[in-house]
């Protein structure tokens, strides 16, 4: 008869098959397969991204997006290819993404050195790590082994990326969807620290909040709200001038996004909205409290988190050889 240590061992030998079956990211995933790929990532981002150091923000955001939809699969990536399936890149949320060029020159040195091996889901996250990295930013883990999904719909952009007007009820919502809490949601909205957006996604907040032609967001200090009428969104239809997120810091990963909140200067009303929840402003004046290195540390674990969210591994999905259409 079978003694009890033979169970335990089984029941140890279970948990690893069941382990090696949901197919964990690993660092250096790619150390035998592709040993130069991490370093083909870094080089080529660390060589082209000061030629547009707004790319690390766009591209740290489309990281975002695609992780909110399906689960950093790289769907966000796709190209529409029939007139019967719109992609997550027609979504409006994902209208004012760039940097899908830069992400397929990264792919294509890899295929190159490596047919067929690094799936684009991995170059995403390891471009938006490094790109805010080179420009000043902290860095974090990018356990790597993700590979691409096949399926990409607009539909689902809309109804899980987070919008630029969502309230703290929705945007605490969609977070917890993808398995992210509350300190998550304060941390990477910390994001907004750095890049640009486009009038369209705030100028409702200028000239149309309550549905009046005129009315304004009590919510926005008024003295920047005047500034943003007569400087930049000079009208309800300006689709086309770009502001900066964190006033005068948006080229520096710094806790100055922050600081703009508890004056009423977030840009969003999905920043604001940090405010108007007690727990997430306490944790915002936690983090104003501390030093840079330790926001760095905190947004580092939230984005490493992030980056895990429903991956596909194992022999789920395939690895790509072009970015912007599935194989075959």
């Amino acid at each position: 008869m079978r003694g009890s240590g033979y169970f335990v061992v089984m029941f140890f030998c279970f948990l690893a098959f069941m382990g090696s079956t949901e197919g964990d990211l690993q660092m250096g995933f790619y150390s035998k397969s592709c040993p130069n790929a991490e370093k083909i990532v870094q080089d080529y981002v660390n060589s082209h991204i000061h030629n547009a150091p707004s790319l690390a923000a766009t591209i740290l955001r489309m990281h975002f997006h695609d992780c909110f939809v399906r689960g950093c699969d790289a769907s966000v990536l796709l190209n529409t290819t029939s007139g019967t399936n719109q992609t997550e890149k027609l979504a409006v949320p994902n209208s004012t993404l760039r940097g899908f060029d830069f992400i397929d020159r990264v792919k294509s040195l890899l295929e190159a050195a490596c047919p067929g091996v690094v799936s684009c889901a991995d170059v995403l996250a390891l471009v938006a790590r490094d790109g805010v990295v080179a420009t000043g930013g902290p860095s974090w883990k990018v356990p790597t082994g993700r590979r691409d999904g096949t399926i990409s719909r607009t539909s689902e952009a809309m109804n899980n990326i987070p919008a630029p007007t969502s309230n703290f009820t929705t945007l605490r919502r969609l977070f917890a969807n993808q398995g992210l809490n509350l300190k998550d949601l304060v941390l990477l909205s910390g994001a907004h620290t750095i890049g640009v957006a486009h009038c369209t996604s705030f100028s409702n907040r200028l000239y149309n909040f309550t549905g009046v032609l005129g009315s304004q967001d009590p919510a926005l200090d008024s003295e920047y709200a005047a500034v943003l009428k007569a400087r930049k969104c000079r009208s309800l239809n300006d689709n086309t001038t770009l502001v900066e997120m964190d006033p005068g810091s948006s080229m520096k990963f710094d806790l100055s996004y922050y600081s703009q909140l508890l004056k009423r200067r977030g840009l969003f009303q999905s920043d604001s909205a940090l405010t108007t929840n007690s727990t997430a402003l306490s944790m915002v004046n936690q983090l104003l409290q501390g030093s840079l290195k330790s926001f760095f540390a905190e947004f580092s674990r939230s984005m490493e988190k992030m980056g895990r969210i429903k991956v596909k591994t194992g022999k789920v999905g395939e690895i790509r050889k072009q970015c912007a259409v599935v194989n075959g």
